[in-house]
């Protein structure tokens, strides 16, 4: 906290000037120093979901120089692979099964979603959520079965009936969605047969699904570039503004819109942070800080709730979403996949492999209970991303079972170290990067 000096107490009061579209300034409600950064950091936390998807969205499917890039809008784009390092977009990655990617702009007409029958014993899921992050409901072997079918994302604008041949409508609350298909891979030889269920999953347009005519096609968009930021940063709010065009805030939303106004928050105008005086971007820097500090602090609150939610579910609780979103942008809902963080050991402490290692023990016939597969995965604790190690393994799972050596009495212990364990236990290690980390199970 800044001293003040004894013999006096200035307080400032900033009335804050926003540019409109049309580059004019508009003065708005007069807010003092300390506002500004207590509405930034409001905003920012409510925010902060909405840009990291639209900092995937612009990865995957708008800079197709970015070396994150997949496909353009509208198209899958299946990986032959599992993720690892290289794979940034998206922080806490799963790297247990293959994914098949899609962006959908809605603006004009629905997607078509076509699934082929998979066999009984191998899982798979696609889901779907929106720019808020919010869950849509899914198709997968937990809801709709693996005998195939056909399923329709439609936008916040579209009035039609449903047509014949969709199982099911995925009604999004903006105008673009995001859905993630994950195929189960049983080993690195089974990388074939889930190459040809890849292969089946088919995307289309509803005239194209329809054989009619397309729609007018909506006008060309001028995405903002993301300036390669880990998350977003004090310049958030025009990437918020740009986005919001394209969400159906409910109406709680509405009123949180309307208190963050005075801020420069609204749908498609135009903020420069640049362009305001000194005091009020350091204002707005500060309640940036605040706001991240806040999401960080509010592990002890949502540690265990670590999970993709409905926006039933979230209830408008923006501090949960933004923790989520912090610690794993598109996280399956709980009932489909729970991820317990791991970022303590047992006093207490925060882990780090250049200090310590570290085992885990599971006693026998404890091991974790699943209806399609368990694994442990490690992440770098600053960058939250896989980490390069000599033996390119980044998780433990349970295919791997019939592989690891467990101890005399049954139970299994898995190594979690920078170094290599002693020799035998090879199977068993997880290997650490050298310093903090933190793991999903």
């Amino acid at each position: 906290m800044k001293k003040l000096k004894s013999y006096s107490i200035i307080i400032l009061t900033l009335s804050l000037f926003l540019a409109c579209k049309n580059g004019a300034k508009q003065e708005n409600k007069t807010l003092t120093v300390d506002e500004i950064t207590q509405l930034t950091e409001e905003a920012y936390i409510y925010a902060m979901p909405i840009l990291m998807s639209y900092k995937t969205m612009y990865m995957y499917s708008v800079d197709e120089k970015s070396s994150q890039y997949k496909a353009p809008f509208n198209q899958l784009m299946n990986t032959h692979r599992v993720y690892g390092p290289k794979d940034v977009a998206v922080i806490s990655a799963n790297s247990d099964t293959p994914y098949s990617l899609l962006w959908t702009d809605l603006r004009a007409e629905p997607i078509v979603l076509s699934f082929p029958e998979i066999e009984k014993g191998r899982y798979f899921v696609a889901q779907t959520q929106d720019l808020s992050t919010y869950l849509l409901p899914y198709i997968g072997s937990r809801t709709t079965g693996n005998d195939g079918g056909t399923y329709m994302i439609t936008g916040p604008d579209w009035k039609g009936e449903n047509p014949e041949g969709i199982d099911m409508l995925i009604p999004s609350t903006s105008q673009f969605a995001f859905t993630v298909y994950r195929t189960q891979l049983f080993n690195s030889e089974d990388l074939t047969n889930v190459e040809k269920v890849q292969e089946g999953y088919k995307v289309q347009t509803l005239s194209d699904f329809l054989g009619t005519d397309a729609p007018i096609a909506p006008p060309k968009i001028e995405f903002p570039d993301w300036k390669n930021q880990k998350e977003p940063g004090d310049d958030f709010i025009s990437y918020l503004n740009f986005c919001l065009q394209f969400i159906n805030p409910d109406e709680t939303e509405k009123a949180l819109l309307e208190k963050l106004a005075p801020l420069g928050v609204g749908a498609g105008t135009g903020f420069n942070l640049k362009s305001l005086p000194a005091e009020q971007q350091q204002a707005i820097s500060a309640g940036v800080k605040s706001a991240k500090q806040k999401i960080i602090d509010s592990s002890n609150k949502y540690a265990q709730l670590m999970a993709g939610q409905t926006s039933e579910n979230y209830d408008h609780d923006w501090l949960w979403r933004a923790y989520v979103t912090k610690m794993g942008w598109g996280a399956n809902d709980p009932t489909e996949a729970s991820y317990p963080l791991i970022e303590t050991d047992g006093s207490g402490a925060k882990l780090d492999a250049s200090k310590n290692n570290y085992t885990i023990t599971f006693e026998q016939g404890k091991l974790p209970p699943v209806n399609a597969f368990w694994s442990l995965t490690m992440y770098d604790g600053t960058s939250q991303l896989m980490i390069e190690n000599p033996i390119n393994r980044y998780l433990l799972n349970s295919t791997m079972l019939s592989e690891m050596k467990k101890n005399p009495d049954g139970s299994l212990t898995l190594y979690l170290q920078y170094e290599a364990p002693e020799k035998g236990l090879g199977n068993n290690w997880l290997p650490a990067p050298n310093g903090s980390f933190y793991m999903l199970l």
